[in-house]
């Protein structure tokens, strides 16, 4: 069975602002004063333990999970929250086919939709990463589904060696073109930032000269200009 059916994913246009998406990604929907009847803080989202590993089975470094959400219009920090979905969490390498094996590729699904991958624990919300940012690339229509599946088997290969800095990896599919993200834990860490960056080149097979955008979380708060004005670029033949 298709691990997306049950999500009800479906087209529509495309009237929001990459912009507005940044937003509702960073700032989540956890507010401080959220609170039960009580008055005591309310989460709104708890993690279980990751997967048990199975003997036999071989353990990856770090537990992950693979989450999906849709973007829309005007889209609210909160309303974001509620539409990002678990899909599942894996421990070993078995695990993830049992998932990836039945996943539409990003280059099948329709615009505004978002596959994440993020270690287990991590939500790919602002909130989760406060102290950190991620490396952007824009990319035309038709390689988000190569350029994906290379970053998730270098991120599960631990090919980036930045060891527990990786936070996560989203791909965003738009009706022009579309956005692969990298995150990590520490906006400030140069070389790390750095490391990741060329990690990137090398496993996507970028020239040296392609454009890529570093963007620190509380930038981007600060940050009201349009995200379709950053140029942001990789050609097919990149």
């Amino acid at each position: 069975m298709n691990k997306f059916e049950a999500l009800n994913v479906e087209d529509d246009n495309d009237n929001g602002s990459d912009k507005e998406d940044e937003d509702c990604q960073q700032n989540g929907g956890l507010n401080d004063d959220d609170k039960d009847k009580n008055g005591k803080e309310v989460t709104k989202f708890e993690f279980g333990p990751p997967p048990e590993v199975p003997p036999g089975e071989h353990r990856l470094q770090y537990p992950y999970a693979f989450w999906f959400s849709r973007r829309y219009s005007k889209q609210s920090a909160a309303s974001y929250e509620s539409s990002i979905k678990l899909i599942g969490s894996f421990s070993t390498v078995e695990q993830f086919w049992a998932y990836y094996s039945y996943m539409v590729r990003p280059g099948d699904l329709p615009g505004n939709s978002n596959i994440q991958l993020f270690k287990h624990g991590i939500r790919p919300m602002w909130e989760d990463n406060k102290e950190g940012g991620k490396w952007i690339l824009r990319i035309k229509k038709g390689l988000a589904s190569r350029y994906w599946e290379n970053i998730i088997m270098a991120m599960l290969g631990e090919q980036f060696m930045v060891e527990s800095e990786l936070c996560g990896a989203v791909v965003s599919l738009r009706f022009q073109d579309d956005i692969i993200s990298v995150w990590n834990r520490n906006a400030q860490d140069q070389a790390t930032t750095t490391r990741i960056r060329d990690t990137l080149r090398k496993i996507l097979n970028l020239p040296q000269n392609t454009i890529m955008e570093y963007k620190a979380h509380s930038d981007s708060l600060n940050d009201r200009s349009s995200f379709r004005n950053t140029n942001l670029f990789v050609s097919e033949k990149a």
